[in-house]
């Protein structure tokens, strides 16, 4: 059950003011057994009710209990007390009575629509300010992942080597950033063909002339990527392989490759 919902549709005021039916006024019972949040969340609202009523209260007139008393009190004399009189007065009373019971009554139902109002109006705000913090957390993990590929690439101990395209793809261009000393490696995208769900492209390290599986990846990826480790390589290159990659290269499918300046 979704607590704020069940509290903002209005069902637990009903239930105080007992204008459900008693398959609902049951049901109401069993939830309130069940969950906490709702028998605290009745107390709140049977007490702003009340609250409510006290305030909408109408004190009688000063003068009506003497009026009262002295219509009933004992005959002086042989006078007859006139029953027309205190019927009257009963009546008045009554209709008093029924004057608080309505206007009670509009002001509890009036104070329901409200609190329903600002119930929802109270969730909405809430969920606009949590998809604000969700969205200021997304930029800031941005901005923190653009700082982050900066440093890398402002680094003067990381090399850039530029993998241009072969005659499978010609237009295609990607840079590795190497470190020699920590032997990291992050990929850079400029420009790679779509491909088939089924594919993915992998990264190889030439060592030695011999190929070097650096990880595979999927084009979709903004900055900088961290791949695997290598020492002393002489290339780089990507290929497009079978989704998972391979253990060792397809040249039929090579995309780019670049060498690593010595020095």
């Amino acid at each position: 059950m979704n607590i704020k919902e069940y509290i903002s549709s209005g069902i637990l005021e009903a239930y105080v003011l007992d204008e459900l039916p008693s398959g609902e006024r049951a049901e109401v019972e069993k939830n309130l057994a069940m969950y906490p949040q709702l028998r605290v969340e009745l107390v709140l609202i049977e007490k702003t009710l009340e609250g409510l009523m006290q305030q909408a209260s109408i004190a009688p007139r000063a003068q009506l209990k003497n009026n009262i008393l002295s219509s009933i009190e004992e005959p002086k004399q042989g006078k007859v007390i006139s029953i027309n009189k205190v019927s009257s007065v009963w009546r008045w009373a009554a209709a008093a009575s029924v004057a608080f019971a309505i206007t009670a009554s509009y002001l509890a139902f009036d104070y329901r629509d409200k609190w329903i109002s600002a119930t929802i109006a109270l969730n909405t705000l809430i969920d606009s300010n949590q998809q604000i913090a969700q969205d200021y957390d997304k930029v800031n993990q941005r901005l923190d992942k653009i700082q982050g590929d900066f440093s890398i690439i402002e680094n003067t101990a990381f090399s850039r080597i530029v993998l241009k395209g072969t005659e499978n793809s010609p237009t295609a261009l990607a840079s590795v950033y190497w470190n020699a000393s920590s032997q990291e490696v992050f990929l850079s995208i400029q420009r790679l063909k779509e491909i088939s769900s089924d594919n993915q492209f992998q990264l190889w390290a030439l060592v030695e002339g011999k190929p070097v599986d650096m990880g595979v990846f999927d084009s979709g990826f903004d900055g900088l990527r961290k791949m695997k480790t290598i020492a002393n390589p002489g290339a780089f290159a990507i290929t497009i392989e079978p989704r998972g990659g391979k253990p060792n290269p397809t040249l039929e499918t090579l995309q780019v490759i670049g060498n690593v300046a010595k020095g």
